[in-house]
């Protein structure tokens, strides 16, 4: 059973749309915060597979990238992977015969919610897995959802952050660099003064001495 969906510009992550679901429980905000996340760390990835099932707890994270769009839904694990992709390629092929010249350039958040009335229609299509549409769905051959690869939530977005620790690491690493390199400078410049001041004195005392006795001789 679809539990959620999300739908995301995955240049930014600004949300698009939403399935408005009656279940408001404190359990599914998580699970949005963890898609919010998920969002966010596409926008920052150059590579993120186009097509992809996620486990987290006893639910699945599905989601497909199309026309820099990500349609992503939560279902119950038991929930036939190939129903779940089903649904969002239906989604996206509506989506963007709607919308599709409007995505780049929409600024609020939400822009499209209307399309809430489409994802609840498709959502009730798709609900119960044993009708004969959903069953003739099942036995169709389509090979790519075999191939699509399942992971878990926490192993996604962790890699995320470790690669955001890395990159940070990195940055203070080029910055203390940095400060070693010039403070390296000053220390080497400061040993240099130290070692020929003496000479430099002396030299300016004789010199001294030669002037003065060229000006009163």
């Amino acid at each position: 059973m679809v539990k959620m969906t999300l739908i995301a510009r995955v240049a930014d992550g600004l949300p698009l749309a939403e399935g408005l679901d009656t279940d408001k429980s404190h359990e599914l905000d998580q699970f949005k915060q963890q898609a919010k996340t998920l969002f966010r760390k596409m926008s920052q990835s150059t590579s993120a597979p186009s097509r992809m099932s996620m486990e987290t707890g006893p639910l699945t994270f599905h989601y497909i990238i199309e026309n820099n769009v990500c349609y992503l839904t939560l279902t119950e694990r038991a929930y036939p992977k190939k129903l779940a992709f089903q649904y969002l390629e239906e989604l996206n092929n509506e989506f963007s015969r709607l919308y599709g010249s409007q995505i780049d350039t929409v600024a609020r958040p939400y822009a499209f919610i209307k399309f809430d009335t489409f994802i609840q229609k498709t959502k009730k299509l798709y609900a119960d897995t044993r009708t004969q549409r959903n069953i003739d769905r099942l036995n169709a051959d389509i090979s790519e959802v075999h191939s699509i690869m399942t992971k878990n939530i926490q192993e996604v977005l962790g890699h995320g952050e470790r690669l955001d620790r890395m990159t940070q690491m990195s940055n203070s690493l080029a910055q203390e660099s940095k400060q070693f390199l010039g403070k390296s400078k000053d220390l080497h410049r400061q040993a240099l003064i130290r070692k020929y001041m003496p000479f430099a004195v002396v030299a300016a005392v004789i010199l001294f001495f030669f002037w003065l006795r060229r000006l009163f001789y």
